[in-house]
């Protein structure tokens, strides 16, 4: 049986993504976003992705921007989705901070914690790790462009730690995780750029 290759990509930058404002606005990329994302293409359309099976993506409008801008396909898959901030969707952690002080913190250092009345982190890696479990024996080479924190909490339930480490992993707009799985864990992987 042939490994599962899966290529997690962040999508570029958008509006709210650079004013630090939590989901919610289907915002598109901004203009430097998109810029940045077609740069990443190479005159075969792949880029640094490779040969790829299968395209999914995030039913955000970033998202689907982002592969098309790579030269992808995809088909939206629901398990991908931002996480869900309630009423705080649209609002910037600066406005958060200054109005719900202590909700906040409960929510950045609780990770069962979703006062915004949206899901939690721990919520969003439950969503997400039923996914990526489902993916582990597929055999195929898949490129799903997502959001930062569906990463984070990706890579944290892909190495089996706990739920709270994924704020200890950082992922920029464009950034590619790469896991692979010969069907019974998934392993990180750290490739070298190709010649």
């Amino acid at each position: 049986m042939r490994a599962t290759s899966l290529r997690l990509v962040a999508h570029g930058h958008t509006a709210a993504l650079r004013r630090a404002r939590f989901g919610g606005a289907d915002d598109g990329l901004d203009e430097g976003g998109l810029r940045a994302a077609l740069a990443q293409v190479g005159p075969e359309r792949r880029g640094h992705l490779g040969v790829t099976d299968t395209c999914l993506s995030s039913p955000a409008a970033a998202a689907r921007q982002t592969a098309d801008a790579l030269g992808l396909l995809p088909t939206i898959e629901a398990a991908l989705a931002d996480c869900d901030y309630g009423d705080w969707s649209g609002r910037s952690l600066e406005e958060i901070a200054g109005t719900r002080q202590r909700a906040l913190r409960d929510w950045l250092s609780a990770p069962d914690s979703a006062p915004h009345g949206g899901e939690s982190v721990t919520a969003v890696r439950d969503r997400v790790g039923r996914w990526l479990d489902g993916q582990r024996d597929v055999g195929r080479r898949i490129v799903a462009v997502t959001h930062p924190l569906v990463i984070r909490v990706a890579v944290v339930h892909a190495l089996g730690l706990p739920t709270a480490a994924y704020r200890q992993v950082d992922v920029e707009p464009l950034a590619i995780v790469r896991l692979t799985s010969q069907g019974t864990r998934w392993q990180l992987r750290l490739a070298a750029p190709a010649a």
